[in-house]
């Protein structure tokens, strides 16, 4: 019965059952009746069944997929990294956490200036955490922007690697800076402005010498006499000299030359620029931390975090680092309430607080 079938399709075998001579079978004919399944293309069979993905898939679910995919694959990465090579792990890891927290910063800092357009309000008006973070991401980006140019020419990115691990005090931004990092730096940059400390103080006290006011001139020296004597001043002391540094002769523009270049070292601004430009950007860095005091004021000193307050002291001459969170909120409640008290034309005497207020302060700890 299957002979006579296989005779029926015309296709026999070759040399044919039934007398007929040789015929051309058809591929489909014999495989339907001998039930050959269909070759299979050698790269279909090399194909993960995961891999086959449908037209219909859901896009979402596939990139859901590629980026757990990436995350096993960079785990097991930074796990090997960790075992084998502890110390480069370290350097990897505040890398890869920096670059996160720069591009979380980033969208942060686009946020806050379209609401700033949206709503038509200037930099002043702002809650005290928008301020901080938009001063600060400035002063980051500033300084970012050197190694973005050395890096623009051919294979120059890996001179700049090599520079940012030989230097990374100078070259990196806080960002990438491991915690050990962190506490080194800024004690070095802090031992750095404190160089010009007694050269200030001794400054103020030269100057008040020609001061016409007996008065004033008696209590201005006192207070430099206490400050370097190692005792800590008050707020009210400061307050009651404020007229002093209004106009002549500690007034912002009528300070000398090396005055003004000592308190630049002082908030880290460079001293070697024409003296115009370091009375303006002395004056503008003032006004804009007399801005973040008043917003600081309306949040409260204590809804600061620990961290927040710590660098908030740090900004304003007291090195911080080696003191407790009460200390250092203690600290910047005398200065938020010297500040806010403060008109826009005594800045002066808010930028040598910051070193009348935090030299001795608990034995100026180091």
């Amino acid at each position: 019965m299957a002979l006579s079938r296989l005779g029926c399709c015309r296709g026999g075998l070759p040399g044919g059952l039934l007398g007929v001579g040789p015929v051309t079978v058809p591929a489909n004919c014999l495989r339907r009746v001998l039930r050959v399944p269909e070759p299979v293309p050698a790269w279909r069979a090399l194909r993960h069944p995961a891999c086959c993905l449908s037209t219909k898939t859901n896009p979402k679910a596939l990139l859901a997929a590629v980026i757990s995919q990436f995350k096993y694959a960079n785990g097991k990465y930074e796990s090997f990294l960790e075992r084998t090579f502890p110390r480069f792990y370290v350097l990897y890891s505040t890398f890869m956490k920096g670059c996160r927290t720069l591009f979380s910063e980033a969208k942060e800092i686009r946020r806050i200036k379209l609401n700033m357009s949206l709503k038509k309000i200037d930099f002043h008006q702002l809650p005290y955490r928008e301020m901080e973070r938009l001063r600060q991401f400035r002063r980051d980006l500033i300084k970012a922007i050197p190694i973005g140019l050395l890096s623009l020419p051919p294979f120059a990115n890996y001179l700049v690697f090599l520079l940012m691990y030989l230097f990374p005090r100078q070259l990196l931004i806080r960002h990438f800076w491991t915690p050990k990092q962190q506490f080194e730096f800024l004690n070095i940059y802090h031992g750095m402005r404190r160089e010009v400390y007694p050269e200030i103080i001794d400054g103020l006290e030269q100057v008040t010498r020609f001061v016409a006011d007996q008065q004033l001139r008696d209590q201005m020296q006192e207070l430099c006499t206490k400050v370097q004597s190692g005792s800590h001043p008050e707020v009210a002391k400061l307050l009651a000299v404020r007229s002093l540094f209004a106009g002549h002769p500690l007034g912002l523009q009528r300070l000398r030359i090396w005055q003004v270049k000592a308190l630049s070292r002082v908030l880290f601004l460079t001293p070697h620029l024409p003296i115009i430009l370091l009375r303006y950007r002395l004056w503008s860095h003032m006004l804009e931390l007399q801005h973040l005091d008043r917003a600081m004021l309306k949040l409260g000193v204590s809804e600061l975090a620990e961290e927040e307050v710590k660098m908030a002291c740090y900004i304003r001459g007291l090195n911080s680092t080696h003191l407790s969170p009460s200390e250092c909120q203690k600290w910047l409640k005398q200065w938020v309430q010297l500040s806010c008290e403060l008109k826009d034309s005594e800045v002066s005497l808010l930028a040598h607080s910051m070193v009348l207020l935090s030299t001795n302060y608990l034995g100026a700890k180091e």
